[in-house]
Formats: C-alpha cells, structure tokens, sequence
C-alpha cells in the first residue's frame, strides 16, 4: 500500500504518542516503525521532488512562450497602431470625416482630455497628492543585526525547501 506523505506523517504522531505512553522507552518495535516511517518519508520526498522537477521545467517553458506571445501580441499591436495612423493622416489630408461602406465604417470621434504643463503651479484643490509608505527591510534588517531594536519589527530565521 502506498503511503502519502500525510498517512506517513499521522503514522509518525501515532508512533510518537506511542513512545510517550510507553514513557519514552524505545521497544525494537518502535524503533523498527520509526525507522521504516522516516525511510518511507525518504521515499516519497524523492518521488515528490521528481514531480516538483517537472513542474518547474514545465513552469519555465510557460514563461518563455509567454514571452513569445506576448512579443507577437505587440508586434500586431504597433501594426494596427500604424495603419490607424496612416488613415487618419489621409483622411486628415483630405479633409474627410467618415468613410462609410457597406463592410465598415470609418470616423472620427470627438473626446476632451486635459493637459498639464506643471502640476507644482496648481492650485491645491486641484492637486491630489498620492504617499505611499514602505518599510525599507533591508535597512531594518541591518540595524537590528547592529543591534537596534525597532518596535514592531524582528528577523524571522525561515526554511525554504530547495530542489536541485
């Protein structure tokens, strides 16, 4: 019966609660079941890493045509941008302002935008003023490692788990 890498861990708690009911004497048995539960852990981490492997590679094979689409979408992006342009200079050209036919039709529309020179000459009712605060980590990092202590802030040692 293959174990996942749950069932091992709940057969490893129940072995545990074992050994301290029996007040931490280790009986060959256990230590046999503790031996066989770690090697099956072994085991199955190994499987587990070959999938996460894959995956990876999968991932990074993902990004790349990413890339590639997303190279492809802005090629076809500026094409469009640039047959636009060129009908609007003609249609500018010839003073035109609808080309209708059957299949399509082609006009100008009329839109309102405003443009700033200088946002620092406004007036402040018309200014909104955008802060964004951040933690600078690294510096808070450096000072607690000197030896400063700045409240609400600590290192926190993690375990990352690497697959090579």
């Amino acid at each position: 019966m293959k174990l996942t890498i749950y069932q091992i861990e709940q057969s490893y708690n129940q072995l545990a609660e074992e050994l301290i009911d029996n007040g931490g004497e280790l009986t060959p048995e256990l230590s046999e079941a503790l031996a066989i539960t770690e090697e099956q852990l072994q085991n199955k981490s190994v499987a587990y890493s070959f999938v996460i492997k894959q995956i990876d590679s999968e991932v990074d094979i993902i990004d790349v045509e990413i890339k590639r689409l997303q190279a492809m979408k802005k090629t076809r992006e500026n094409a469009s941008e640039r047959l636009k342009a060129n009908i609007k200079h003609a249609m500018e050209l010839f003073n035109i302002d609808e080309i209708k036919t059957p299949l399509v039709k082609i006009n100008f529309r009329k839109s309102e935008a405003v443009e700033v020179d200088d946002v620092n000459q406004l007036p402040a009712p018309y200014k909104v003023v955008k802060v964004t605060e951040q933690a600078d980590k690294m510096a808070i990092k450096e000072a607690i490692k000197n030896g400063a202590e700045i409240p609400g802030c600590r290192i926190v040692a993690n375990r990352n788990l690497q697959i090579k």
